[in-house]
This record gives C-alpha cells, sequence and structure tokens, in this order.
C-alpha cells in the first residue's frame, strides 16, 4: 500500500484584490505541519494557487500526494483546463492569456516530480482539513500587519 501526503489548501482574501493569505495542512503517517504565508496585494485565486504550490514544494522527496482544495478554480483548471491551455501556448479557448499563467507554470513544475490526485471539497462545510487550511490562510493575512515573515 502507498502512504499518501495530504495537503489540505486553501486561499483567502480581505478585498479581491486586497491583503492575501494561503495556508497548507500537510498530513502524513499520523504527521502533521502547518505553512502559511500572505501577500499584501493579491487576490483570492492567486491565493488558492499558491496554497497548492507550496504545500508541493514544501515535500522533500517524490510522493504519492492528494491535494485537497475548496477551490473549483484551482481543481478545475488543473485537472481539466490545463491541458488545453498548454496546448494553445498559455491562451484561453477566446484566445486571451491565461490569468496568473506565471502561477499555473509554477503549480505544474511543483507537482512534476508527484504522483497527485486532486480533490475537491465544499468550503467551509464542516470539513476538518479545510477548516483548518481555511484558519492558516486568514493567519496569512493577519502575519502581513504583525510583520511576521511572508511567504
Amino acid at each position: 500500500m502507498t502512504d499518501i501526503v495530504y495537503l489540505y489548501t486553501d486561499g483567502a482574501c480581505r478585498g479581491n484584490p486586497g491583503p492575501g493569505g494561503w495556508g497548507v495542512l500537510m498530513q502524513y503517517k499520523g504527521k502533521e505541519k502547518e505553512l502559511c504565508g500572505g501577500e499584501p496585494d493579491t487576490t483570492n485565486n492567486r491565493m488558492e494557487l499558491m496554497a497548492a504550490i507550496r504545500g508541493l514544494e514544501a515535500l522533500t522527496r517524490p510522493s504519492a500526494v492528494c491535494v485537497v482544495t475548496d477551490s473549483v478554480y484551482v481543481s478545475k483548471g488543473i485537472t481539466e483546463w490545463l491541458p488545453n491551455w498548454i496546448r494553445r501556448g498559455w491562451k484561453t479557448a477566446s484566445k486571451e492569456p491565461v490569468k496568473n499563467a506565471d502561477l499555473w507554470q509554477r503549480l505544474v513544475a511543483a507537482q512534476k516530480p508527484h504522483r497527485v490526485s486532486w480533490q475537491w471539497v465544499k468550503g467551509h462545510a464542516g470539513h476538518d482539513g479545510n477548516e483548518r487550511a481555511d484558519r492558516l490562510a486568514n493567519k496569512g493575512i493577519d502575519s502581513l500587519h504583525s510583520g511576521a515573515k511572508r511567504g
């Protein structure tokens, strides 16, 4: 049986755009690690992407990973839209540049060494991992005001 690393990810923004934060709860073999950070001027979608990126980038060796997100943007983007964006040279079906292409490309690179599955869960619906990731994302925003290190 393969051991799976679970990454519960979430992004938050106070104003959109506005100050934003990202949070990741990592779980593996009964151990947990929390990550969070913030940016002073960003969007919710960028923070949702950043949470997934930072979680994957934190892994120290190739792993089987399940990324759990409440973001339809991230889950559909990575599992449905991405192949067409790449095929079209990072353009949408309407020939517009893909929004947040810099982060989508970083996400592609971050997941490359791993076997990643993506799971969408409804946000703010009592899912423990998602609720904890949400608190971490908000902690990331709060860190901007306290002068704490940003991710």
